[in-house]
C-alpha cells in the first residue's frame, strides 16, 4: 500500500480594506497561428495549438515571459512577504502519518516542520525510533519525491518508488530492510503502478511503453503489468497481461496477503473494471475471469479459507461486500455479506474484521462487521467529519485511524479491535482553537430541483452582512467524494472573517453512482449550475457579495473554474483554475486523457457529444467584450497528466479577450507535476502568491496577527 505523508497547508492573516487595483502591465505577446479542425462540418478554429507543444523553444519562451509578468504583479503586494513570513511560522510543527507494522518494525513518517518531503522512520519495540528512507535526499531542491513504498509479505525486502519534478513516471529502488542495502538496478519508467510482492521472489508493477514524442504529452495507450524477479535486470521481466497482446488503458495488481492469488483489475476508462485472479500455488496457472466487460466496478478486499472477499456495485450503486468461492468466483454465485445501504460504501479490513465506512451527507460512519457479515458495534468519532485509515494484517488485533475535519485538525487514534477502545495516540500541536469556529452543512437547490449540500466554516459570530471575503471550493467529478479536511490555511482565512465553503456537488460520489452519473457526458451541465446555486446561495444569505468571492479547483475542478467563470464571470470577483483540463476538445489526446471519456465523453463521440463539449470548454468559450474576474490560472510545467497546455491555452486566451483591467495571469510552477509530492519550499511560495492574489484583488490588506 502507498503510505505517503501529505503537510497540511497553513496560512494566517487579518484584513483591512482598500483599493482593488487595476492591472497596468502588458502581458507577453501571444502570436496565433491558422490552425482550424472540423468537427461534424463545423470549423473550430485553435490558434494557439502551437502551445502544446512543450519541446519548443517557443513554448519555453512563452513560459519564461508569462513568469516574469506574473511575478512583476505579485512583487508589487506590498504584503505578500508578510504573508509569506507568516505561512512559514504557521507551517512549522511535527507532522505525523499514522503507524503501519511491515515484518519486525513499525514504520511512520514524520516531517519536522519545514522539511521539503516527510521522512520514513521506523522503530522495534521500544526502541528509540530510526531513519529508514529520507527522500529529502533523492534531489538538493526537495523536487523529487516519495511516491510510494511497498514490503514484502514478511517486511525484510521493500521496493520504493521516486517521482522527480512531480512526474507520474517513476523509478523504482529494491531494498533489503534490515541493512538498507539496494538490491539490483533502479527500475525505470513505472507509471500508475503499486508494488505487488510475490513472496520475496520478486514482485509485480505496471508500466506504459515511453512515447516516442513528447514524454511529458504525447498519449500513453496500452498499460503492462510486468513481473520482476529479483537479480535480473528489468530487460528480462515478464509480460503478465496488457500491452499489445490485451490491451487495457489502466491495470493494477494486488496480490492476496495469504499469498494465494494474483489480483489483476482491467479498465479502459476511470469507471468500470475487468477482474482477474491467477492462483499462485499452482505452477503457470492460467489468468482466469471473474468479471469482464465495463459495466461496474469490483475488487477483491480479501481472501481467507478459499474464499474472496468482493466489493462491489453490480445491483448496488452504493456498493456491497460480497464472498465468492475462490475457485468459482463469477458473479453468479456472489452472496451479500454487507448488504447496500443508503449511502456510499468504502470497506477495510484488518485482525478478521470488516470496518465498513460510510460517507453519509458528505461526512463519515464507521462500523465493525464479523466475516459472518454480523454489525459488531459503531466506531464513534470526534464529529462530522472525515475518518480514514481502518485497515492491517490479519494478525494484527490493533490498527491506527485519522479523523480530521475543517475545524479538526489531523488526529490519529488508536483502536482495539476486541475491545473497541479508542484511545487518542498522536495530537499535533497546531496553534488552534476549535471553539472559536463553527462548521455547519447547509443545503441548497440546483436550478432543476436537485438539493445540493454544502459545507461553510467561519469564526463564531460572523456578520451576514455580504461584505466577508469567501472561497468557494469544488469538484464535481470522476465519482470523487469531498469530504471535510483540516487546513489552517483555510481557517486563518476564517480567523480573519472569511467563509470557507465547499459545495458537494454532482458528478462526485457524494451520494453514489446516481450522483456521479447525473454529472457527465451530456450531464455535465448539471455539476456547472450546482456550482453556480452555491455562490448565489451565499449572496442570497448574505454571507458574501460576487465582489468578495472566490473561487478554485483543480484538475477536473480546474474545469469547473474554467467554465464557471466563461459562463457567469459577473458572479465572482476572484477564480483559481489549477491544473485544469480546459481544452474539452483535445483533452483526449495526450497523455493518458482518454481514459476520462466516461466522465466527459469526447468530440468524436457523436455529433451531440461534440456540441455539448464545444458549448462549454473554457478555452472555446472565452469571448471578446467580456469583463472576467481576476483571474490566476495555476499549473506546473511538469504536469504530465493533465498537461499545461492546457492553462496555456487558456490564459492566452484570456488575455486577448479581457475587457476589463482585472488580470488574467498564470502562474507556472517550474518542476512540479500535477499536485503530489510537492516540496514545502514550493508549497508555501504557492500559497503566499495565491492568497496574496485574492486579498489583493478584493482590496482588502493584510496583516499578520
Amino acid at each position: 500500500m502507498k503510505r505517503i505523508l501529505l503537510p497540511a497547508l497553513l496560512m494566517s492573516f487579518q484584513l483591512s480594506a482598500q483599493t482593488s487595483p487595476d492591472f497596468l502591465g502588458q502581458y507577453p505577446f501571444t502570436h496565433t497561428v491558422p490552425q482550424v479542425d472540423t468537427f461534424f462540418g463545423t470549423i473550430v478554429h485553435d490558434p494557439y495549438r502551437w502551445l502544446e507543444d512543450d519541446r519548443s523553444e517557443e513554448t519555453h519562451d512563452w513560459v519564461v515571459a508569462e513568469n516574469k509578468v506574473t511575478d512583476a504583479y505579485l512583487a508589487q503586494i506590498p504584503f505578500r512577504d508578510a504573508i509569506r513570513k507568516r505561512l512559514t511560522e504557521l507551517w512549522n510543527y511535527e507532522k505525523y502519518s499514522a503507524p503501519f507494522h511491515e515484518g519486525a518494525y513499525t514504520y511512520f513518517f514524520k516531517n519536522d516542520g519545514l522539511q521539503n518531503q516527510s521522512v520514513l522512520y521506523r522503530q522495534k519495540g521500544n526502541s528509540p525510533a530510526e531513519i529508514f528512507l529520507n527522500p529529502n535526499t533523492f534531489s538538493k531542491d526537495g523536487t523529487s519525491s516519495l511516491a510510494g513504498i511497498y514490503f514484502s509479505k514478511d517486511g525484510s525486502l521493500c521496493t520504493y518508488l521516486i517521482s522527480e519534478g512531480g512526474s507520474d513516471w517513476n523509478k523504482g529502488v529494491i531494498l533489503d530492510v534490515k541493512n538498507g542495502r539496494q538490491l539490483g538496478d533502479t527500475l525505470r519508467n513505472l507509471k500508475f503502478s503499486d508494488i505487488a510482492w510475490k513472496h520475496n521472489d520478486g514482485f509485480y508493477y505496471c508500466t506504459y511503453d515511453k512515447p516516442a514524442g513528447s514524454q511529458l504529452s504525447a498519449k500513453t495507450e496500452h498499460h503492462k503489468l510486468m513481473y520482476h524477479k529479483l537479480g535480473t535486470p528489468q530487460s528480462n521481466d515478464i509480460l503478465i497481461f496488457g500491452g499489445e497482446t490485451t490491451p487495457r488503458r489502466y491495470l493494477s495488481a494486488a496480490v492476496t496477503e495469504d499469498q494465494q492469488f494474483l489480483v489483476i483489475s482491467a479498465a479502459n476508462a476511470t469507471y468500470g473494471n475487468e477482474l482477474y485472479i491467477q492462483n499462485l500455488t499452482m505452477e503457470k496457472a492460467p489468468i482466469q475471469p471473474i468479471v469482464t466487460g465495463y459495466e461496474h466496478e469490483q475488487n477483491v478486499l480479501w481472501s481467507h479459507n478459499g474464499k474472496l472477499y468482493i466489493t462491489t456495485n453490480q445491483g448496488a450503486p452504493n456498493r456491497k461486500l460480497v464472498v465468492a468461492d475462490a475457485a468459482h468466483p463469477q458473479s453468479s454465485g456472489w452472496k451479500d455479506i454487507i448488504p447496500e445501504k443508503n449511502f456510499p460504501l468504502e470497506v477495510s479490513t484488518c485482525g478478521g474484521k470488516f470496518f465498513a465506512r460510510y460517507t453519509e451527507d458528505a461526512v463519515s460512519k464507521v462500523y465493525q462487521y464479523s466475516t459472518e457479515g454480523k454489525m459488531e458495534r459503531e466506531i464513534h468519532l470526534p464529529g462530522l467529519g472525515t475518518a480514514s485509515g481502518f485497515s492491517g494484517k490479519q494478525n494484527e488485533q490493533e490498527l491506527y485511524y485519522t479523523f480530521t475535519s475543517y475545524i479538526f485538525p489531523p488526529t490519529i487514534f488508536h483502536y482495539d479491535l476486541l475491545s473497541g477502545k479508542t484511545r487518542v495516540f498522536k495530537k499535533p500541536a497546531v496553534k488552534f482553537d476549535p471553539a472559536l469556529y463553527e462548521s455547519k452543512q447547509v443545503k441548497y437547490t440546483s436550478e432543476d430541483g436537485t438539493v445540493i449540500p454544502m459545507i461553510l466554516t467561519y469564526r463564531k459570530g460572523l456578520k451576514l452582512d455580504g461584505k466577508n471575503p469567501t472561497m468557494l471550493y469544488g469538484y464535481g467529478g470522476f465519482n470523487i467524494s469531498v469530504t471535510p479536511t483540516f487546513s489552517v490555511s483555510n481557517l486563518s482565512f476564517m480567523e480573519a472573517g472569511g467563509v470557507y465553503a465547499v459545495a458537494n456537488i454532482r458528478g462526485g460520489g457524494e451520494y453514489g453512482d446516481q450522483w456521479h452519473n447525473a454529472g457527465i457526458k451530456m450531464h455535465k451541465q448539471n455539476v456547472f449550475n450546482d456550482f453556480f446555486a452555491a455562490a448565489e446561495y451565499l449572496i442570497q444569505n448574505k454571507y458574501t457579495s460576487p465582489e468578495r468571492l472566490a473561487i478554485s479547483g483543480a484538475s477536473n475542478g480546474g474545469l469547473l473554474i474554467g467554465a464557471s467563470i466563461t459562463q457567469r464571470p459577473e458572479l465572482f470577483r476572484v477564480a483559481f483554475p489549477q491544473v485544469g483540463v480546459l481544452d474539452m476538445l483535445r483533452y483526449n489526446k495526450f497523455t493518458a486523457g482518454a481514459g476520462w471519456a466516461y466522465d466527459y465523453g469526447t468530440a468524436n463521440d457523436s455529433k451531440e457529444m461534440f456540441e455539448y463539449l464545444y458549448k462549454y470548454s473554457p478555452v472555446h468559450n472565452v469571448r471578446k467584450g467580456t469583463c472576467y474576474p481576476s483571474t490566476l490560472v495555476m499549473t506546473g510545467d511538469h504536469d504530465d497528466r493533465v498537461v499545461p497546455a492546457h492553462s496555456f491555452k487558456f490564459a492566452a486566451a484570456l488575455q486577448a479577450d479581457q475587457s476589463c483591467k482585472h488580470p488574467t495571469l498564470i502562474r507556472i510552477e517550474t518542476k512540479a507535476g500535477h499536485g503530489a509530492g510537492k516540496p514545502t519550499s514550493m508549497l508555501i511560495d504557492e500559497q503566499t502568491d495565491k492568497w496574496a492574489f485574492l486579498f489583493w484583488n478584493m482590496g482588502l490588506g493584510y496583516s499578520a496577527r
